[in-house]
């Protein structure tokens, strides 16, 4: 059984799934980029669907081309960098691994300067944790995300001194279909700051999965 539910993002559960997710600062993309992205997504969306193409994968086509527009924006031209702070980072990070075997299988993660990636599947007969107790309606993907972005926004807005949004209220999501797929997103997710310029290989990046003592921050 699949759970759509809707605010301004889609975001699809159902049971027993891995999470693909992206949460990204407040402000992290500048009006200029959402502008830009959005125009593209809908220039896209006009153009006649190919060939061969179902309905289903033309949009499948359409989310992750808006996806890779935003990420680019995120990883080259961030307003908000607030991750950059190693003390946030590590924030972040720590909140990440703080549930993971408890409420959820952490499968790969990373925090960048403007925004986090992980891919988890939840482990729903223990998603009763008090910190990740889902609300009426809310799915465990959703009591997830809620847990890990407020407690790092607290802890990190407080290192800050300041107060209001530190996440985006939303975060970008979807259901990893198979092995395939899998593979591809943890490897997309753990070479980012490679891509993004911020270190030679994936292990040198501390806020990784892929660093090389990520396997002890997990005994």
């Amino acid at each position: 059984m699949i759970c759509f539910s809707r605010r301004h993002l889609p975001h699809y559960d159902t049971k027993g799934s891995t999470y693909f997710v992206t949460a990204c600062l407040a402000g992290s993309i500048p009006t200029t980029g959402l502008l830009a992205i959005r125009r593209r997504s809908e220039e896209s969306a006009r153009s006649p669907r190919p060939v061969g193409v179902s309905p289903i994968e033309r949009k499948s086509r359409l989310q992750a081309e808006s996806f890779e527009l935003s990420e680019d924006w995120l990883d080259t031209r961030p307003v908000t960098q607030w991750l950059k702070d190693r003390r946030l980072a590590a924030i972040v990070r720590e909140e990440l691994l703080r549930q993971a075997g408890i409420a959820y299988v952490l499968h790969a993660y990373v925090v960048m300067p403007s925004h986090f990636h992980c891919i988890f599947t939840p482990i729903v007969k223990r998603i009763a944790a008090p910190t990740t107790t889902p609300r009426k309606s809310e799915s465990p993907r959703s009591a997830i995300m809620r847990s890990i972005k407020g407690r790092s926004a607290l802890a990190c807005n407080r290192m800050l001194r300041r107060e209001g949004a530190f996440w985006q209220s939303e975060s970008y999501d979807r259901v990893v279909r198979d092995e395939e797929e899998f593979e591809q997103v943890v490897q997309y997710v753990e070479f980012n700051p490679v891509k993004a310029g911020l270190c030679r290989q994936s292990e040198e990046w501390g806020f990784s999965s892929a660093w090389k003592g990520a396997k002890e921050d997990r005994q």
